[in-house]
């Protein structure tokens, strides 16, 4: 099989691969739509010069070519979505792609392979943060519709596949009001918000006081305990602390930095949705699955899609576009079959 894998730089170059064989509770799918993310360019940034290339995709959309022991719920012909252990063999820049059983999820036929390419990684991220490091409300057992069961949460990087998940995980809990930082892409995010229930937008293009200040209006009076910040860098949580309670919680999804302006009393954690495939699979497995409701049921939509033309050989000029900043409130998302020598799907 065709498999794209990235060293530093990044640089990208198509190989030929075998096809790999599932263990006891993982999954092989035959990948239709491949998605990407901005730490498959940092990752690669990071590598040491003389690292072996890898396979850095991790959103898979396909249909089930192979199951390993212990696996009942999927068999082969399934449209599934997964997310693929990061760093491991098996990515999904390939025909063919290797995920756990609990990280795998039916795709319903209302819900396209690239829209299922935009959303494991993300949307679990989303979940993680909210639900498992913050302990906010579960989405089945939201918040009472009166005025004493308010929970105002600012996300930061609101129109980011991750901060539009953390918005409609939110809705449905019933959290609000949601005071969203976002710049070119508010349209985007007013899509997703209730101002009827207080949400609101703040711009931060105007610069850090005037963040600090639309966030704190949009508090009207309340306390902000919750923050969710989905970039963790340029000002982001230096902004939010300036607002947030002296024991307020805030989660952050950079790894490898010291938030040392962050207040002492303030309860901060990282979510890393690498954790998924160490202490939080049975958290995965119940996520993933009410993932799949909701994008049944309509209540949970996709990040928006642009498909990177060439298949694999496009991973290239997606990277870079991620690097370069020029990507806002979309996914690229890569098919598999575009890519030359492989042939229709």
């Amino acid at each position: 099989m065709k498999e794209a894998v990235v060293s530093k730089g990044p640089k990208v170059q198509i190989i030929d691969s075998e096809i790999p064989k599932p263990g006891p509770n993982q999954v092989v799918t035959k990948v239709v739509v491949s998605g990407c993310n901005p730490k498959d360019w940092k990752r690669a940034d990071m590598m040491p010069d003389d690292a072996s290339p890898v396979n850095q995709g991790d959103d898979i959309s396909g249909i089930v070519h192979a199951v390993g022991e212990n696996v009942s719920e999927f068999k082969p012909g399934d449209r599934v979505a997964a997310f693929h252990e990061m760093m491991k063999p098996g990515g999904s820049w390939a025909e063919y792609a290797l995920s756990w059983a609990h990280t795998t999820f039916y795709l319903p036929k209302n819900t396209s392979f690239e829209e299922g390419a935009a959303l494991p990684l993300a949307a679990m991220t989303a979940a993680v943060g909210l639900y498992a490091r913050m302990r906010l409300p579960a989405p089945w057992l939201p918040l009472l519709a009166d005025d004493s069961q308010k929970i105002p949460l600012v996300i930061y990087g609101a129109s980011s596949a991750v901060g539009s998940y953390v918005i409609q995980f939110a809705q449905r809990s019933n959290i609000h009001p949601l005071i969203c930082v976002a710049g070119r892409a508010q349209q985007h995010v007013k899509a997703l918000i209730s101002p009827e229930k207080g949400d609101v937008i703040v711009d931060y293009r105007e610069g850090n006081d005037a963040v600090v200040k639309g966030i704190r209006d949009a508090l009207k009076g309340e306390k902000l305990e919750y923050a969710f910040d989905a970039v963790s860098e340029k000002g982001s949580y230096q902004n939010i602390c300036q607002v947030l309670e002296p024991d307020g919680r805030i989660t952050l999804v950079l790894p490898g930095k010291k938030y040392k302006e962050i207040p002492a009393g303030v309860k901060q954690s990282l979510t890393t949705v690498g954790s998924v495939h160490v202490d939080l699979k049975d958290f995965a497995y119940v996520y993933f699955r009410y993932i799949s409701k909701g994008l049944e049921e309509g209540w949970f939509k996709a990040q928006p899609q642009e498909v990177v033309e060439g298949g694999l050989e496009g991973v290239q000029k997606g990277l870079e576009r991620l690097k370069d900043g020029t990507v806002s409130a979309v996914k690229y998302v890569y098919r598999i079959a575009d890519t030359p020598g492989i042939g229709s799907t």
